[in-house]
């Protein structure tokens, strides 16, 4: 039986009608910028000379006019604010970008910390658009990825997440037809015919994601705790190991221990994000520090922290 959960489609890295960059296949130019930035200067939103942006993100393969060209897009969409001083300017991260960022990073930090306690109720969302209103549908349909569910028929999505106030917010402002809400468990039949809320999900698919991640930076581990990596390759690397791990929150909907196969990789695929993500985080600090200290005051450069697991995973508790 075909999956109605197409595990290859690229989704949004962020929900709809936010002025994050979306996500595409391998890293835009904006969202390697909107990344690094937020690496390095959250929570505080400190400026970076614009010159250090462009040199950070060519040391990641960007032309530098691609970069500059990245920076002003990044502006215009309020993404990004500027300063000058002469000649020199600096940008840093918006207010309302930096919460976005800062609870986006949160929800990765904390993404299978724990295992769930489940009370073997699902959240069902049942709706109806009429076929002409394909954009609301697809509107709709991506905003239900973003929040955990999936598609156990075409007009029936699934979550083992009880409502909260950010599924009530966030669907009122895509429910465009007739939509219902509502709290069941599943009822066992002894036909063949039954399906599971779980088959709503590709479990192989998702595990194969892990197993190719685990396959991509476990070899890096040595590296890293010997501390034989440094300088741009560290900074590249906390780039692209963040941006292969955002993935699984959007592809892997946590479901509880007793729904999931043996031995599901989600526990060591964070155990090797925090490794690499952490492990490096001095390395490129002290990189991009160097980077900054080339066009600005050395109080700026000082100003730049590298953001840890720990630290993301504590933003917005307080």
């Amino acid at each position: 039986m075909v999956s109605p959960f197409e595990i290859e489609e690229i989704f949004p890295d962020v929900a709809v009608g936010s002025r994050l960059p979306r996500r595409q296949q391998g890293s835009s130019a904006q969202a390697l910028a909107a990344t690094l930035v937020a690496d390095y200067t959250l929570p505080d939103r400190v400026w970076l000379p614009s010159a250090a942006i462009v040199a950070l993100l060519v040391e990641s393969g960007v032309s530098s006019g691609a970069a500059r060209t990245a920076i002003s897009r990044l502006t215009r969409r309020g993404v990004l604010e500027s300063s000058r001083q002469g000649r020199h300017s600096s940008h840093r991260l918006t207010t309302d970008a930096a919460a976005e960022l800062l609870a986006g990073g949160a929800w990765i930090a904390r993404f299978g910390d724990r295992d769930r306690v489940w009370d073997g109720y699902w959240t069902l969302v049942a709706f109806s658009l009429p076929e002409e209103q394909s954009a609301r549908r697809r509107s709709l349909r991506a905003e239900l990825r973003w929040l955990g569910f999936a598609p156990l028929y075409d007009g029936l999505w699934v979550s083992p997440d009880e409502v909260n106030p950010t599924v009530e917010r966030r669907l009122a402002t895509v429910a465009f037809g007739a939509l219902t809400v509502f709290r069941a468990r599943q009822a066992d039949l002894a036909v063949e015919v039954s399906r599971s809320p779980v088959d709503a999900w590709d479990l192989p698919a998702i595990a194969g994601h892990y197993q190719r991640f685990d396959q991509r930076w476990r070899p890096l581990l040595p590296q890293v705790r010997r501390g034989g990596i440094a300088g741009a390759t560290a900074v590249q690397a906390r780039t692209q190991i963040m941006d292969a791990y955002r993935r699984f929150p959007l592809l892997d909907p946590q479901l509880p221990t007793e729904l999931l196969p043996a031995g599901w990789p989600r526990s060591q695929a964070r155990d090797l994000f925090v490794a690499v993500y952490d492990g490096l985080a001095g390395p490129a600090e002290r990189h991009v520090q160097a980077v900054v200290r080339q066009t600005a005051a050395a109080s700026r450069a000082d100003a730049v922290r590298a953001q840890t697991v720990v630290r993301l995973g504590a933003t917005g508790t307080s």
